[in-house]
């Protein structure tokens, strides 16, 4: 569901309650299945236990950029890169490395339109995001629009699918229409860093005004940053004062 509103404290806790008690009763209807050795799910999601200690966590990594840094070094840590740079960005949160097995998932959700692991994917994001208790929830989930012509090819946009879930199981509103793609843009795994940023300059438009100030933009993989620091830009324009990036995974430089 996406809404349009805040949710107070009482409210966000409420929301977590019933989506507690729904995941219970669904797990005794329908038994999980692990999605990636096909065996017998655990903790009411489509993954068993050792399946689940073997997805690579990004530990340490930049505050801003969620990029993963050397073992040894400070958590929440920030990267030279994002020191020296003019930065769109307030913070990221990313709890998982694109490594494997974790990037078979998402391959088999954007190329196998496999949104069953949208479930999984979302619930493991809200259940790391939960577990931390010292930062303030966004007011609003912005889920990066996907351009028209390869909406119709994949039929879903995963970063909005992601977001549905994350909105549920957090109890954080989430729109999906007041950013579209101004334009068609190339796939970027194919591009290098600065032909990223080339491709998506200017990609993005406001539909609508922005109803909130601290927003959270939704993705399935950062890799270079650039396509959500576009949409950062954007948001920064119509009104947003701090911007996080959350995702489900960081692949490194």
């Amino acid at each position: 569901m996406e809404y349009s509103q805040g949710v107070s404290a009482c409210q966000l806790e409420r929301h977590r309650k019933v989506d507690s008690w729904w995941h219970k009763v669904a797990a005794a209807i329908w038994p999980p299945h692990c999605v990636l050795c096909e065996g017998i799910g655990a903790n009411g999601r489509d993954l068993c236990v050792p399946c689940e200690h073997d997805l690579p966590l990004n530990t340490a990594s930049c505050r801003v950029c969620a990029q993963p840094l050397a073992l040894g070094r400070a958590e929440q840590a920030i990267c030279g890169r994002c020191l020296g740079a003019r930065v769109l960005v307030d913070a990221s949160f990313v709890p998982y490395r694109y490594a494997y097995p974790l990037d078979r998932l998402i391959q088999r959700l954007k190329y196998g339109k496999d949104l069953s692991v949208t479930r999984v994917l979302g619930d493991l994001f809200a259940e790391h995001w939960l577990a931390r208790s010292e930062s303030p929830a966004p007011q609003l989930l912005v889920p990066v629009p996907l351009g028209y012509r390869r909406y119709c090819q994949r039929g879903f946009n995963q970063a909005r699918e992601l977001a549905r879930v994350i909105a549920r199981r957090c109890g954080i509103p989430m729109r999906s229409d007041l950013v579209e793609r101004s334009r068609e843009t190339k796939e970027q795994a194919a591009l290098s860093r600065r032909g990223r940023k080339r491709n998506v300059r200017g990609a993005f438009r406001m539909k609508r005004a922005l109803p909130a100030r601290h927003i959270a933009i939704i993705d399935d993989v950062v890799t270079t940053g650039s396509t959500v620091n576009e949409l950062a830009r954007v948001l920064r324009r119509a009104g947003a004062t701090t911007i996080e990036v959350w995702a489900i995974a960081r692949a490194g430089r």
